[in-house]
């Protein structure tokens, strides 16, 4: 099962650098967020969770992180910045379901 999610969130990742960023989306906060930074900071995490075991700081971090995407995912418009974003998100979920099996 661990193997299984480590390589599907191997997968994710490829397929998220694969996509082109939404339009229209760098400098902008969507409550109280900066769209580019929440991108960036799930792409770190789950960068990381393939490499190995997080800290206690950033795991808490992960999870903070993944409790932001509730708010934000309900305030972004457009087809393609809804999709991209719940990718990103479904990303950051799968990085912290990884390293919750690694702690077992």
């Amino acid at each position: 099962m661990f193997e299984e999610k480590l390589d599907a969130l191997s997968r994710m990742m490829a397929e998220h650098m694969a996509r082109p960023f939404p339009p229209g989306f760098r400098g902008l906060d969507i409550e109280d967020q900066d769209m580019v930074m929440l991108d960036a900071d799930a792409c770190g995490y789950a960068t990381s969770v393939l490499k190995g075991p997080l800290t206690e700081r950033h795991r808490a971090g992960l999870m903070r992180l993944t409790a932001m995407f509730g708010k934000v995912l309900r305030a972004i418009e457009g087809e393609y910045a809804i999709r991209y974003y719940t990718h990103v998100r479904d990303m950051a979920v799968l990085a912290a379901e990884v390293e919750d099996l690694r702690e077992k």
